[in-house]
């Protein structure tokens, strides 16, 4: 069976002399694992459109459970990526996020345009990478089955709160009167760090990157994405600390 398809390259492994093993998000059908014969040959018809965090065109072949790359034309290599050591780990944090949260044969475009936008506004350095890493996180979770509540306080409803306190691991909000209530140890979220979580989890997907904030705000809003997210799907990731060790070289 032959499919033609959009695909995100994930992850690479070397196979043989001159091939790849590669896992890809696709648009059809989801993440795949899939051989590309040929793919590390120098001037390969697939050697371009198999790089790391390249948006392909892709022809595959499938044949009793296992894919094959036939063709490829690439689409977006995300050039500024591989201009940028930084941005290149960032990038490499978000490929194995969207490797753990995705399921082989099962779609979710929404879950592989975040990936694209995040990905396209990281190599074009569109805002600041904290801000598209936030972004990511916390979208992400909300996509596939993590949504944080963020309309009103856990408590007594109230949705019309200046400030409240972030709940991590139950995704919920408390405002001042029923902060008591929460379970455990909550961070107090400032105005306008509750304003960019609502943002970011309830807004179109086009204007999930058009906020602003300051840097003690933006700070808050980075540790509670990433610790939502850790806890979450409750692993951690080698690439996020080894994005933590080169961000600021």
């Amino acid at each position: 069976m032959f499919e033609t398809t959009r695909g995100l390259v994930l992850r690479s492994v070397r196979y043989k002399e001159s091939d790849k093993i590669l896992t890809v998000l696709t648009e059809s059908e989801g993440k795949l694992t899939l051989r590309a014969r040929g793919a590390l040959r120098k001037g390969g018809k697939l050697a371009a459109a198999t790089e790391l965090y390249t948006l392909s065109e892709m022809t595959l072949f499938s044949n009793r459970g296992r894919w094959q790359l036939n063709e490829a034309q690439t689409i977006e290599q995300f050039i500024g990526l591989r201009e940028n050591f930084s941005s290149l780990a960032l990038a490499a944090y978000f490929a194995e996020v969207l490797d753990t949260v995705s399921e082989e044969g099962a779609p979710d475009p929404a879950v592989l345009q975040l990936g694209l936008n995040s990905l396209y506004a990281l190599s074009r350095e569109l805002v600041s990478p904290r801000l598209i890493k936030a972004v990511f996180e916390l979208r992400l979770m909300a996509i596939t089955g993590y949504e944080p509540d963020l309309s009103g306080c856990a408590g007594c409803g109230r949705q019309d709160m200046a400030s409240a306190a972030f709940y991590a691991p139950e995704g919920a909000i408390f405002c001042p009167d029923c902060m008591h209530e929460a379970p455990g140890a909550v961070t107090h979220l400032t105005p306008e760090v509750l304003q960019a979580m609502r943002h970011i989890v309830y807004s179109a997907p086009k204007k999930i990157f058009s906020f602003t904030l300051p840097d003690a705000a933006m700070s808050q809003l980075a540790a509670c994405a990433e610790q939502y997210l850790l806890l979450q799907l409750e692993r951690g990731f080698s690439s996020l600390d080894y994005w933590k060790k080169v961000k600021d070289l």
